[in-house]
């Protein structure tokens, strides 16, 4: 079998469908899979979508394992050469997938591929391709000069700024959203660290595959529709996890540099945590 997609599902039923449906379209001429695990939703995706959808393949939990175990889940029952793991709320064209394989093919030293994402308006994704947050990185983003020089390759590397993003380049970091990576390479770095509930699980990935040698290629040339934020509810849950999951790529990858090379990374993520609790009701 050459592809399994995995989609991991939580409260987000109208969109998991559509998604369904462009997945399927892709995937006419690949022998492969889809594996939806979902992670106890409450809003019918288990009443209603397996009889929509009968050659797709459900696990249905009976509480919500986290993204990172639930992608892990899925990979175990999967079968593919490559695995895809994919958001709920993406749009994909038809020529996708194959373009995705295709590039594997002539690409040996590739470990996983990310694609070109936009929003439902059309507008380009920054977090399509990524850095690493490192403490110049973190700086220039925090205090908005990432902003003020998007293309320079020191300023604005936390989202690789410098390169096109019509073009395909190495990169340090892939967005879970959508990130397909060989099954052999997947196993050997032991899937996604579990420690990680929702997020930063991307980028931990990321960095293992680079550590082992492979690479991450942004390709600029694949497009799909990533409707940001459609599968997530902004609240305290969620700035506790997002900022939690970076103190902990923090306390796992850099514990061997500096204590003050830590302690501006995790000042830096505790007053933007602080900030974006405090900006909640105006969302």
């Amino acid at each position: 079998m050459q592809l399994s997609v995995i989609i991991v599902s939580y409260n987000s039923m109208e969109l998991l469908e559509n998604c369904l449906f462009s997945v399927q379209k892709a995937m006419l001429t690949i022998d492969g899979e889809i594996i939806i695990v979902d992670n106890n939703s409450k809003d019918g995706t288990k009443e209603q979508l397996p009889s929509k959808f009968p050659r797709v393949k459900f696990i249905f939990n009976n509480e919500n394992l986290g993204f990172a175990k639930a992608c892990n889940q899925g990979s175990k029952i999967s079968s593919g050469d490559f695995i895809l793991f994919l958001n709920s709320d993406t749009i994909l064209p038809e020529t996708c997938l194959t373009d995705c394989i295709s590039f594997f093919k002539i690409h040996p030293d590739a470990g996983a591929v990310g694609v070109r994402m936009l929003d439902e308006k059309g507008k380009f994704l920054k977090e399509s391709k990524r850095g690493l947050p490192s403490p110049s990185a973190s700086f220039y983003k925090l205090f908005g000069l990432t902003a003020i020089f998007p293309r320079s390759k020191t300023i604005a590397k936390y989202y690789q700024g410098h390169l096109p993003e019509n073009e395909n380049n190495p990169v340090d970091v892939l967005s879970g959203a959508f990130m397909m990576i060989k099954r052999m390479l997947f196993e050997k770095v032991n899937g996604f660290d579990e420690s990680f509930f929702m997020y930063g699980e991307d980028i931990d990935l990321s960095l293992r595959i680079n550590q082992l040698g492979y690479k991450n290629y942004y390709l600029g040339r694949i497009s799909i529709t990533h409707l940001k934020g459609g599968s997530t509810t902004y609240n305290y849950r969620y700035a506790k996890d997002f900022y939690g999951a970076m103190d902990l790529f923090v306390k796992k990858h850099y514990k061997g540099k500096p204590t003050i090379y830590r302690l501006f990374l995790q000042t830096g993520i505790g007053f933007r945590k602080m900030l974006a609790i405090l900006t909640l009701p105006f969302r």
